[in-house]
């Protein structure tokens, strides 16, 4: 093969996209790898956060319990207002 100046130019051309495939190749990998890592913080921050809203709601049928042998207007009006359906924005 002769080296002209087609072929140079054809090899740098090669030599650039070669150079931009390894480059792409760990802006995929590195992504992915983030993306993994997010997605399993969110799966755990998920259990985390519905383990909370259970003890609420223990909490909540432990409150209600009580108030039905105490008989407290105070915690009466106060479990009423959370029990209360909370209205919904229309669009």
């Amino acid at each position: 093969m002769k080296n002209d100046t087609t072929t140079t130019l054809l090899n740098f051309v090669l030599t650039v996209l070669v150079i931009l495939s390894v480059v792409f190749a760990c802006f995929y990998v590195w992504r992915t790898h983030t993306a993994l890592q997010m997605q399993s913080k969110l799966q755990a921050d998920r259990q985390a956060t519905q383990f909370g809203f259970q003890k609420i709601q223990a909490l909540m049928n432990e409150v209600v319990a009580y108030n039905s042998t105490a008989k407290n207007p105070e915690l009466t009006q106060l479990i009423q207002s959370i029990q209360a359906p909370q209205p919904t924005a229309t669009k």
